[in-house]
């Protein structure tokens, strides 16, 4: 407990001193300081705050879930919702996750908690591709972006949800259970017959720990996406907008490394349609929500690297030649 607590103290003091030196940046001027802040610098910090002001609210929803799932859901519900059959587990987890509104920042946690109570990994891994791309949120706003046209969020649906599906079996045939860094703790038989108001409690104790587990990575993540997107050279990769292969590594790329959220993701996606053409606009909309940078190091902090770094691989491989074989019938 005194572990756990001391933890705690230093993640609350890291963000403070992190909210501190950003507000610093941010009001200099108004506070009488006078800083010589590169322009770059004050672009990089607007970014950063934008990405944690965009997560937050997704994380604290997903750590809520992941809460609720650690204190009422237990291992015998899991194993009657989950279909023993392989076939049968991955396209359930792909329908669940695509009936299920979360973001990408959120649903880590939510994964990490659904593993430790025995859903495997693949199961875990087709949720986790689907919840963020093809919810009815991500579907609505994609919809108005393209200016009520319901092609594009269409395709971003059918597709998407094919992709997930292949990568969740690919991830059945090369990673076993056992992916995660360490064993959470779960609550005995004697814990789910506490009072209701008990285990509410409970709940937001477990909700706490998880988001103060989740925040530093979140950070650290939109930290580095911001870096990268400040000093990027773009025009050079702009310049290549008309080759069909190169551009759709190029909307990939940038999907990874702008970490957009995936309910808004579709109106910066949108703004690329008149340079790029449909099936790299697409590989924009469909891997973003997938996996991007802050996703990745949320999941390292899960996960084993071996195994992120191949979901990774297997995920920007199926979505690259899936784009690559229809872009000449959409």
């Amino acid at each position: 407990m005194n572990r756990v607590f001391r933890s705690h103290i230093i993640d609350i003091t890291g963000i403070i001193l992190i909210a501190i030196l950003v507000y610093l940046i941010s009001f200099s001027s108004g506070l009488g300081v006078s800083f010589d802040i590169p322009p770059s610098l004050l672009n990089l910090n607007v970014i950063f705050i934008s990405i944690l002001i965009e997560a937050l609210p997704f994380v604290l929803i997903g750590v809520l879930i992941a809460g609720f799932i650690q204190i009422f859901i237990t291992e015998d519900h899991i194993k009657r919702w989950i279909p023993k059959n392989r076939t049968a587990a991955v396209v359930m987890s792909c329908v669940a996750g695509a009936l299920f509104p979360a973001c990408e920042c959120g649903i880590v946690p939510i994964i990490r908690r659904l593993m430790s109570k025995g859903v495997p990994v693949y199961a875990a891994i087709g949720f986790m591709l689907t919840g963020p791309l093809i919810n009815p949120i991500v579907i609505a706003s994609t919809y108005m972006a393209f200016g009520n046209d319901f092609e594009i969020a269409g395709l971003r649906m059918g597709l998407g949800f094919l992709i997930a599906i292949i990568v969740a079996f690919s991830v059945s045939i090369f990673f076993k259970s056992g992916q995660l860094k360490k064993t959470l703790h779960l609550p005995h038989s004697s814990e789910n017959n506490r009072s209701f108001l008990d285990r509410i409690w409970s709940m937001l104790t477990h909700s706490i720990d998880e988001f103060f587990d989740m925040a530093k990575y979140l950070i650290i993540g939109a930290l580095l996406a911001s870096i990268v997107q400040v000093y990027m050279p773009a025009k050079t990769f702009l310049q290549n907008a008309d080759n069909p292969v190169v551009s759709l590594l190029i909307m990939m790329g940038f999907a990874y490394i702008l970490s957009l959220c995936s309910e808004a993701d579709a109106f910066i996606g949108a703004s690329f349609s008149s340079i790029f053409p449909k099936s790299s606009v697409l590989g924009f909309l469909i891997f973003g929500p997938m996996i991007d940078f802050k996703n990745t190091i949320m999941m390292l902090s899960v996960f084993r690297m071996k195994f992120v770094l191949g979901v990774l691989a297997l995920t920007a491989s199926v979505v690259f030649f899936t784009l690559l074989l229809v872009q000449n019938f959409i």
